[in-house]
């Protein structure tokens, strides 16, 4: 059963309530955003959905907690830059920054994301008092060697994405974190995307009914000088991209029943990135698809993920500035029956993320994608790429 599935268990087992899940994720979306420029039916449709009277503080100024101590190992990684995020977030103290390579340092050194903070090996920071939580930002195949030390070491980790090419290393990370009850956060952007979280509402409700479809594209032109790094991993642009829609499509319907995978080269560029793919997962009573390439033209704005069930349709496009198209058997609420569109404000990449994390490890709420879910992502995220289950590192 999906994350999304209109019946929801969380890890432990139990039912519970989706009115107070996004609350935190909810406000931090839309803090900055310029209501006035907001449709009000859409504004409080979204509101209404997510459970929330008023977008404001869940915490009172009395009630101001203490920040939670964090750090971050390695800047290789293409989005190892959001540590401004948590450093513009009540919620962490920025302690330090660890990166082993000189090469890499001497460049993060220069940006703005890293400026006046301590610099520190990967022991000295693991052992600074008080430290909770670690970044795991490094290039994607030191990720789950860095990972593995910080959970040996206690700490909850953000790990970015994805999860290396290892499952079995992965996996024994996962269930030593769950040994200790540490947090295992996967750096997938579009999960607290508000686009996701109203989705998340009407299937939860059963207003789209049983879902027996998805498609999802997630695609872009990538640079030559960009190519020749993503060629390294012979995943290719599933590895690379289509893992977010991996996560989403998880979320939604869970653990595949079967797979087929496509691959191709299709530049005219001699490398030997795989550039143009294609996987069909297979359900009971639904079949999703997932294509990725690196050589479509405008492919920020054709981004999209599109759920169909047998009451209705949620399309959402683009992904980076959501919006969507969606159509009901019947209304709901403020939604009418048939097609309308749904505007959403400007969404920022991983501000929810770091609020829903604080509240996770603060033991607020249940973590809303618990072990089995990262671990059935990276297994499909694998086979998806063409990549063996067995591979040890």
């Amino acid at each position: 059963m999906g994350l999304f599935s209109s019946s929801v268990v969380n890890a432990h087992g139990s039912n519970y309530d989706f009115d107070c899940e996004f609350r935190r994720a909810a406000n931090e979306i839309f803090r900055e955003s310029a209501m006035t420029k907001f449709p009000r039916r859409d504004f409080l449709a979204l509101q209404t959905a997510i459970g929330l009277s008023a977008f404001s503080s869940t915490v009172s100024a009395g009630e101001k907690k203490a920040p939670i101590r964090i750090g971050q190992i390695g800047t290789g990684h293409a989005h190892a830059s959001k540590l401004s995020v948590y450093r513009a977030s009540e919620d962490y103290e920025v302690v330090g920054i660890a990166e082993p390579d000189p090469v890499l340092r001497e460049r993060a050194q220069s940006q703005a994301t890293y400026a006046d903070l301590p610099w520190m090996t990967p022991e000295q920071l693991l052992n600074v008092p008080g430290l909770q939580v670690v970044l795991v930002e490094t290039e994607v195949h030191q990720l789950l060697d860095v990972a593995e030390q910080c959970i040996a070491a206690g700490k909850h980790i953000h790990l970015d994405k994805p999860a290396g090419e290892s499952f079995p290393q992965f996996e024994r990370i996962l269930q030593n974190a769950e040994k200790q009850q540490l947090m295992v956060q996967l750096g997938y952007m579009y999960r607290y995307n508000p686009g996701i979280i109203l989705l998340k509402h009407c299937l939860q409700q059963g207003w789209l009914g049983d879902v027996f479809e998805i498609h999802a594209v997630m695609s872009k032109v990538i640079p030559p000088g960009n190519r020749q790094q993503l060629a390294s991993y012979p995943g290719g642009l599933m590895f690379e991209l289509g893992c977010h829609l991996i996560d989403l499509v998880i979320g939604v319907l869970g653990k595949p029943e079967d797979m087929t995978s496509f691959s191709q080269h299709a530049s005219q560029l001699d490398d030997s990135l795989v550039d143009n793919m294609l996987a069909v997962f297979s359900y009971p009573r639904a079949i999703a698809s997932i294509k990725t390439s690196g050589m479509e033209v405008e492919g920020f704005a054709r981004r999209h993920f599109v759920v169909c069930g047998t009451e209705g349709t949620f399309h959402i496009q683009p992904l980076d500035r959501p919006s969507a198209r969606v159509a009901f058997s019947q209304p709901h609420g403020e939604y009418q029956k048939g097609y309308q569109d749904i505007n959403f404000p400007n969404f920022q990449r991983y501000l929810a993320d770091a609020a829903d994390m604080a509240q996770v490890i603060r033991g607020e709420k249940q973590n809303d994608y618990p072990y089995d879910h990262e671990l059935n992502v990276q297994r499909a995220v694998l086979q998806a790429s063409g990549l063996s289950l067995d591979q040890t590192r």
